[in-house]
């Protein structure tokens, strides 16, 4: 006697595969991959590993990473149309955090370790440093995409002042640009800044692109 067989297996050869990027641990993976920076500087901190100048190490890294970040988070786009893969977009808004995550703490190292917590030293010292202007300009413009990154705040803005409220990531990601290129123009090192700009001239490239090919497109 022949025994029939259940065709579950021929059922589950011609089902879709699932991207791993819809995995459940997708997101707690990443979110242990973005904390990893940080917690290697607290240790590094602790354990006296940043250096001769570690108030410099912690100021800088901090900064590096928050346009790390900026750039990460406008590459998702692109990326997921390049690539084909939609469930990209489900960590955006992560990494997005991370970015003001990261440049938060980029002020309070700065607040910290060269101006003592000192709210008057600290409110005459931006205004008359270029760089640092610039670099509290970005900070303040991310508060409000961080503060309405959360589904209520779509829904209480609306699409489309909401959209409009988080294009400014935009002119922050150049404010960084700015910030980076001016700390590194004190040291006449500026190999990185050019990196960052080939990076951030590709992203906010392709935008303008697929603008110019929407509106081309619209009768």
């Amino acid at each position: 006697m022949s025994a029939v067989l259940p065709d579950s297996a021929p059922a589950r050869a011609r089902r879709p595969l699932r991207s791993p990027l819809l995995h459940p641990l997708a997101k707690p993976g990443l979110f242990v991959l973005c904390a990893l920076p940080f917690a290697w500087l607290l240790y590094g901190a602790l354990a006296n590993q940043l250096g001769p100048n570690p108030a410099e190490a912690l100021i800088r890294a901090t900064g590096d990473w928050t346009l790390r970040f900026l750039c990460l988070t406008l590459a998702v786009t692109p990326l997921r149309q390049w690539t084909g893969q939609p469930a990209l977009a489900r960590f955006r808004r992560m990494l997005g955090l991370y970015a003001f995550f990261y440049a938060v703490w980029h002020f309070l190292a700065y607040a910290w370790l060269d101006m003592g917590f000192d709210p008057a030293a600290i409110a005459r010292d931006i205004p008359k440093r270029p760089f640092a202007l610039v670099g509290f300009t970005a900070l303040l413009l991310m508060a409000p995409l961080a503060a309405t990154s959360f589904n209520r705040a779509i829904k209480a803005l609306g699409a489309a002042r909401w959209q409009a409220l988080h294009r400014s990531v935009y002119a922050i990601v150049l404010l960084g640009l700015l910030h980076f290129f001016w700390m590194r123009a004190a040291k006449n090192n500026l190999t990185e800044v050019a990196v960052y700009g080939v990076v951030i001239a590709v992203l906010l490239g392709w935008r303008v692109r697929q603008s110019a090919k929407s509106r081309a497109s619209t009768p």
